[in-house]
């Protein structure tokens, strides 16, 4: 029992020497977690202020913030209400400035009104006294009203046509004084420029033979040969007593100038016959063609002109064997080019353009033998088919007729024509047309009234006419001789220039016996 109470015993101070354990081993743990808590309380006060403080900083910037964005926006405000201030100011001003502008227009209209009305009572009373006065002047001069105007139309006649002749003297004057000393130094410049032969073409062709047994092959028997040769080649062949010659005749240059290479292979090939003649005409023909294509592209190049329809190639081409009035077409082209272009270069013009009228201004007589029409309006048909410058169209179409030409390339073309054409011996004229031209200059000067007589002087260059001194005055005369040199622009084509003199004389005649 003893034992058990003993080992009872020993169990219960065991267990009580374990509670005092535990329980002093808590009191310890317990004392280090106070210890803890008081530090994670401290630290998490420690942050908390640093936390308030940092937030109390912000909170502080950002009412700053927001007080100095506040005072901005009511600066700016501030200057908007004093900007609208000063506009309504100078808006009241402008209302103000409109007000009394409406109020001046107000007076300024009622002001015209009443002049208005007091001017139409002044005409009223002018028209009144005009009509008693002309009434009054009739009942004394015992005139209707129409013989009163016939009076004073009477007496101011001779002041009027003096006015009128002075005027035209002056106009006259002003525009010789500018136009005509300009017009001549830029003629005279262009012609100095420029010189070239003075032959005309002839209308017939000499080919020579090697002997005179060559004559009858050419004629043939019963003359098939000459009449095979004739009809192919569309020329005239005339074989007459000359020595060691036959000629070659017919006003198409082309066709001349074909049949003289046909006859000229023939006599070398000796075998002259229908047949044979056929053969020839022909490889001359298209031989022909190819020259003249050539020709026309040389010319073009010599010109330094780019951009021609191959039409209009041969057709220059051609012209190298058409003359008008004995002078070379294809010549006279490259002499109305050239003076074209350096007109064109004197007057600061686009001298291409002008060089390019001068070689085509007279593109149309290529063709004139196959059309009808003047070669001008034949040419101007041809350049527009052919969509040449409308500045090359007119030239061609107007360098006959002046008054028509639209642009001032046209006048250049007509000026330069006008001198290739009028030079000395560019051109022959028969003796019928001369005579013709001279009659036709002096019938058109004797069909204007009072003149008594017409001289035409200088070969046509200058006509001198005779008036009556008792129907035409010194001042008519003026007047009359422009009229006399429109009359001529107008109806004739002519070279160059015509001199019209107009004389007036008065003779007083007595005897002494």
């Amino acid at each position: 029992m003893e034992a058990l109470y003993i080992a009872v015993g020993l169990v219960v101070g065991a267990g009580a020497g374990i509670a005092a354990g535990y329980a002093i081993l808590a009191r310890s743990k317990k004392s280090k977690a106070s210890i803890e808590a008081e530090k994670i309380v401290a630290e998490s006060s420690a942050k908390a202020e640093k936390l308030v403080a940092d937030s109390r900083g912000e909170a502080s910037r950002l009412r700053d913030d927001a007080e100095k964005q506040i005072r901005e926006e009511r600066n700016e405000l501030r200057q908007y209400e004093n900007r609208l201030t000063k506009k309504e100011d100078m808006l009241d001003k402008r209302v103000d400035g409109v007000q009394q502008k409406e109020k001046l227009v107000d007076q300024k209209s009622k002001e015209f009104e009443r002049k208005e009305r007091e001017l139409t009572d002044k005409e009223r009373e002018v028209g009144r006294i005009v009509e008693e006065e002309k009434a009054t002047l009739h009942r004394i001069a015992q005139l209707t009203k129409e013989e009163a105007v016939k009076l004073l139309l009477d007496k101011l006649e001779p002041e009027l046509e003096k006015e009128k002749a002075d005027l035209v003297r002056k106009r006259l004057e002003s525009a010789k004084d500018s136009a005509e000393s300009e017009a001549r130094r830029v003629i005279s410049m262009a012609i100095q420029r420029f010189a070239a032969s003075h032959t005309a073409d002839s209308v017939v062709t000499v080919v020579d033979l090697p002997n005179e047994e060559m004559k009858g092959r050419i004629i043939g028997r019963e003359g098939r040969n000459i009449r095979a040769f004739e009809r192919a080649t569309g020329v005239d062949v005339i074989v007459d007593d000359t020595p060691g010659v036959i000629v070659l005749s017919a006003f198409d240059g082309v066709r001349r100038e074909m049949a003289r290479r046909s006859m000229e292979k023939l006599i070398l090939d000796g075998r002259i016959h229908p047949t044979r003649i056929e053969e020839i005409t022909e490889q001359t023909k298209r031989e022909m063609e190819e020259h003249i294509n050539n020709v026309g592209k040389e010319f073009l190049r010599e010109q330094d002109i780019l951009n021609v329809h191959p039409k209009l190639v041969t057709l220059l081409g051609r012209l190298k064997y058409r003359s008008s009035y004995g002078q070379n077409v294809l010549q006279h082209v490259r002499e109305v080019a050239h003076l074209s272009s350096v007109m064109a270069a004197e007057l600061r013009l686009d001298q291409r353009v002008a060089r390019r009228c001068g070689i085509f201004h007279d593109i149309g007589k290529a063709v004139d033998q196959e059309f009808e029409g003047s070669h001008p309006v034949i040419g101007g048909e041809l350049l527009k088919r052919f969509e040449e410058p409308k500045e090359v169209i007119d030239a061609a179409a107007n360098h006959h007729n002046d008054p028509d030409a639209n642009f001032v390339y046209t006048v250049l073309a007509a000026a330069a024509d006008a001198i290739s054409a009028s030079r000395p011996g560019a051109r022959s004229e028969s003796l019928d047309r001369y005579i013709k031209r001279i009659q036709e200059l002096e019938n058109l000067a004797k069909s204007q009234p009072g003149v008594t007589g017409v001289y035409a002087i200088q070969a046509g260059r200058e006509i001198r006419v005779l008036v009556d001194s008792d129907k035409i005055s010194d001042n008519q005369a003026i007047v009359l001789a422009r009229d006399i040199a429109k009359a001529i622009e107008e109806q004739m084509t002519y070279p160059g220039e015509i001199r019209v003199t107009v004389m007036r004389e008065t003779r007083f005649v007595e005897y002494a016996r």
